[in-house]
């Protein structure tokens, strides 16, 4: 630049500025940018040396951008300040409009600062504006908008030296730098956002790579996963209703994805797995229950839920896992039946009987002149929620409620029928069996033995249980009956048994006697056999011994 003191700017030096300005917004990167905003003070500002010190995320400069000297250049670009120093710096000295300049008399206090310097030592001016190699010349670079730095962002600074005329710049010079640092703030600035745009732009180009690629993983997971899953809308008038479900899901209940779109599974459930399936939390609920077929028959299921979010605030589905069940449930029946079941006859076992017959008695006593515990305070008995006597003054009046649900078991009273419909239980021994077992081998006494049950089981009534006790002693728990009608019953029962068997390819017979037993509360449910087995053997006993002989 020519100095202050000439009439005019030439235009060629003007020209020369308006290049560097426009090559400093056509910058392609931020790297570049700033390495033209250095060079640019070289060549059209006429400075020899220019450092731009860049600031930091963490507030510090970095020496961005160095243009004059390649040997300074490689030894100070890369090099951090502290923010520390550089406020410093800033701070004092002589202020030239927005420029900071720090002669040679003052700056030796900043010789030990941390800022890269590049500057050598020499001798005193010859004359006034002489500049000295010490001189120190900064031009702060704030956001754009804002200048001298009472409200605006620095984002860095502009170091110069070594004017070419071997002065101080004077008003003009002065001034051309100002509107340079300015216009290298705009385009430092616009450098930046362009960068974090482009920055921005590959991380979302990456996010909806990796988008598509988790969406494309998860179609193929849930197309062809080997179980069932589906998705179904969470919320609204539509909750619960299926939105799409896999070809697995599909074959399993025999159903075309078209058709499952217009259910929910509530609609699919079976009728007795309803409340499962409502307390079934939706998310992360699990239940097993049964699912309807499209042929009308239905399959035991797994279903396991969770929930997915379309979008950040967007709506959120419940995406539900289906796994066949069936053959572990049937296992399952089987082997419970195995437990409860007698092998040979597939009857109630011991075990099942006295389960079903505890069920119907609790320890209460209801019978005449039966002791009961009762609270001293409020006159009531007083029971825990197992039937047990409960002791208030030991705390706890919560057992008043126990058996607000209970139907206490009551029998007949007395020899005569009062009326009184009770849980009789009628104690069956065959008589003569074991005369089978001897003349015609145990495949026949078992063929004895599963035609017996088969007709016990079709003289009673829906909901009567018939069991075999062992051996060849069975028994029958029939509810709601009085004593002839148990009498009636046991004659019923003994002249079906007494027709003809076949069993290895003959006919034979076998008698039955009968002790009929009542259940009520305050009895346990081997009292209540014990009682029925010792009418059944006074029953035994007080018929001759040829009609007790199997034919």
């Amino acid at each position: 630049m020519e100095s202050e003191s000439e009439p005019y700017v030439r235009l060629a030096s003007l020209r020369q500025l308006h290049e560097v300005m426009a090559d400093m917004n056509t910058a392609r990167s931020l790297a570049d940018t700033l390495q033209t905003v250095a060079n640019g003070v070289v060549t059209a500002l006429g400075y020899e040396l220019a450092c731009v010190n860049l600031v930091r995320p963490d507030g510090d400069l970095v020496v961005a951008a160095f243009a004059g000297n390649q040997a300074a250049e490689a030894l100070i670009t890369g090099r951090v300040g502290s923010r520390e120093s550089w406020e410093r710096r800033l701070g004092m000295g002589e202020t030239w409009g927005d420029l900071v300049f720090i002669p040679h008399t003052e700056g030796w206090v900043l010789d030990d600062d941390d800022v890269p310097q590049w500057y050598t030592d020499g001798p005193a001016p010859r004359f006034e504006d002489e500049w000295h190699p010490s001189d120190r010349l900064f031009a702060p670079m704030y956001t754009p908008g804002v200048q001298g730095g009472q409200c605006g962002e620095l984002i860095g600074v502009l170091s110069v030296d070594r004017p070419r005329n071997g002065r101080r710049p004077g008003a003009w010079g002065r001034e051309a730098l100002q509107m340079y640092t300015f216009q290298a703030a705009i385009a430092i600035s616009n450098a930046r956002l362009r960068a974090n745009m482009q920055r921005a732009l590959v991380r979302l180009e990456r996010e909806q790579q990796a988008l598509r690629a988790s969406e494309e993983s998860f179609r193929q997971a849930f197309e062809y996963a080997p179980s069932g899953m589906a998705i179904a809308e969470m919320g609204g008038d539509q909750h619960g209703r299926i939105l799409r479900t896999n070809d697995a899901l599909c074959r399993l209940l025999g159903r075309p994805a078209s058709a499952m779109r217009r259910y929910a599974f509530s609609d699919l459930v079976h009728p007795e797995d309803i409340g499962t399936l409502l307390r079934t939390s939706a998310e992360g609920g699990r239940a097993e229950l049964r699912l309807g077929r499209r042929d009308g028959t239905y399959v035991w299921v797994s279903l396991r839920n969770s929930v997915v979010a379309d979008a950040a605030d967007g709506p959120r589905f419940l995406l539900t896992h289906v796994e066949d069940i069936e053959e572990r449930k049937r296992r399952e029946l089987q082997l419970a039946h195995r437990a409860s079941h007698d092998s040979l006859t597939g009857l109630p076992n011991s075990a099942e009987l006295r389960s079903r017959l505890s069920s119907r008695l609790c320890q209460r006593p209801t019978h005449t002149g039966a002791l009961e515990p009762v609270d001293a305070a409020f006159g009531h008995p007083a029971f825990d929620a197992n039937g047990h006597g409960f002791d208030f003054r030991q705390g706890g009046t919560e057992a008043f409620a126990a058996f607000d649900h209970h139907v206490h078991t009551v029998a007949p009273e007395g020899e005569r029928d009062d009326g009184t419909k009770g849980l009789a239980v009628l104690f069956c021994d065959l008589d003569g069996f074991k005369s089978i077992n001897d003349r015609f081998g145990h495949n026949a006494g078992d063929a004895v033995l599963i035609e017996v049950a088969r007709r016990l089981s079709q003289c009673v009534r829906d909901g009567d249980t018939v069991a075999r006790l062992g051996g060849d002693e069975f028994v029958i728990l029939a509810d709601g009956l009085g004593k002839a009608d148990a009498a009636d019953l046991a004659v019923r029962l003994r002249n079906e048994i007494i027709q003809p068997i076949r069993a290895e390819g003959r006919a034979v017979r076998v008698g039955a006697s009968f002790g009929i037993g009542w259940a009520h509360c305050g009895m346990t449910a081997d009292e209540v056999l014990k009682s029925a087995d010792e009418r059944m053997y006074v029953e035994k006993r007080s018929r001759p011994k040829q009609h007790r002989r199997a034919g």
